[in-house]
């Protein structure tokens, strides 16, 4: 595996965009102030920043912009192939949800949590398929 970025998953997509973009400076890789995800560069990492109802109706959730006991983060790692790696992790970790496509987001995605409960996500570029 191969950690790529930190995802924030935030209720105020658009403030949290021109936050990073135009306070701190980073520069952005990718999306927009409308996209609902985003990434930065800056010192050669990544930070990624998602509307965290997505992401919450992604794992099959319920969203409350209330609940003080929701994902905020995600682990994100890169693995050459999803499928691949759910069947070996698969009998170490209690995945929450299985392989899928996510055309919108152009991935191959699988979740599941660490021993603490933080959310993790395995994807794979579509483009690779």
């Amino acid at each position: 595996m191969e950690l790529t970025h930190t995802r924030l998953l935030v209720d105020n997509y658009k403030e949290c965009f021109l936050f990073y973009r135009d306070i701190l400076g980073f520069e952005v890789a990718w999306g927009d102030e409308n996209s609902n995800y985003a990434d930065f560069k800056f010192n050669g990492a990544t930070l990624g920043i998602f509307e965290r109802k997505q992401m919450v109706q992604a794992i099959g959730g319920e969203y409350s912009p209330e609940a003080l006991k929701t994902d905020r983060t995600v682990l994100v790692f890169k693995v050459a192939n999803v499928e691949n790696s759910y069947q070996k992790l698969n009998k170490k970790v209690t995945f929450i949800t299985e392989p899928k496509e996510q055309e919108d987001w152009g991935i191959k995605v699988a979740h599941f949590r660490d021993p603490a409960g933080n959310l993790i996500e395995i994807y794979e570029n579509l483009d690779n398929m």
